[in-house]
């Protein structure tokens, strides 16, 4: 191979690639079968089915079982606003910013206590162990699950308080924010860190996904006066929607 020389199952994938994207091979077709693959292109069984491990990666085609490896058929991405935090709005940002996209958002969550991980404590400034209230949520858009998180909160801010549950009380959805507000904690920053990475069996098997989708993952985190108040992972699967941040120039 000369320098700069893709491996064959590459250009094999990559001319697979663009007969996908062109049309030439629409969603809901059959991927040419493996005997095909080699004979079309001259290459061996293992480079064949190499080309077609790689479209499987990438989300292109999936496989069928007693049937073969299909064209998918590409969803448009749609858009997740990620606008800010207004206090005193009486609800959480999903809400909001559903509201202004005009969907129809709503969520499911269960809350449990529990001890913290060393990574998350290292996030909330606590000690591995530390107890929090930790809180999962599925976020849906008119049904579809669009968006997993999970939240974290040390009982030692707001343990024994009216708003110990993010979801039940008094202030239950308001946002983390405003609920910190009710007990004299002032949210004054918030820190988002966006990665991606292949979504977890879990995580896929809510969110519609196959194995070997990728998901954007948010880990974001509350700050009043310095102190970690809340931190959180966001999920979201990266081959139907896109992150839009809209973000005020002062």
């Amino acid at each position: 191979m000369t320098f700069g020389e893709q491996p064959a199952y590459l250009r094999v994938a990559g001319d697979l690639r663009r007969k996908i994207v062109d049309g030439s091979l629409p969603p809901h077709t059959r991927l040419p079968s493996q005997a095909r693959i080699r004979e079309e292109y001259g290459v061996s069984d293992t480079v064949a089915l190499e080309a077609r491990k790689v479209l499987m990666a990438e989300g292109l085609v999936e496989g069928r079982s007693g049937s073969g490896t299909y064209v998918r058929e590409q969803p448009v991405p749609r858009r997740v606003a990620r606008s800010g935090y207004r206090s005193g709005a009486g609800s959480s940002p999903f809400r909001q910013e559903q509201a202004e996209a005009g969907a129809r958002g709503t969520w499911e969550s269960r809350s449990e206590q529990t001890e913290a991980p060393a990574e998350i404590a290292r996030r909330l400034g606590i000690a591995p162990g530390d107890r929090v209230m930790r809180t999962r949520y599925v976020f849906r858009d008119a049904g579809e699950a669009m968006m997993l998180s999970t939240s974290w909160e040390p009982l030692a801010v707001t343990g024994r308080t009216p708003v110990m549950l993010p979801e039940e009380g008094p202030l239950g959805g308001c946002g983390v924010v405003d609920r910190m507000a009710a007990i004299d904690v002032v949210v004054d920053n918030v820190v988002e860190e966006v990665g991606a990475r292949p979504g977890l069996a879990d995580e896929l098997m809510t969110l519609g996904g196959v194995p070997g989708h990728v998901v954007l993952v948010i880990g974001r985190t509350y700050y009043a006066s310095g102190r970690a108040v809340e931190t959180a992972d966001v999920v979201i699967p990266a081959d139907r929607y896109r992150l839009a941040y809209h973000l005020p120039v002062r």
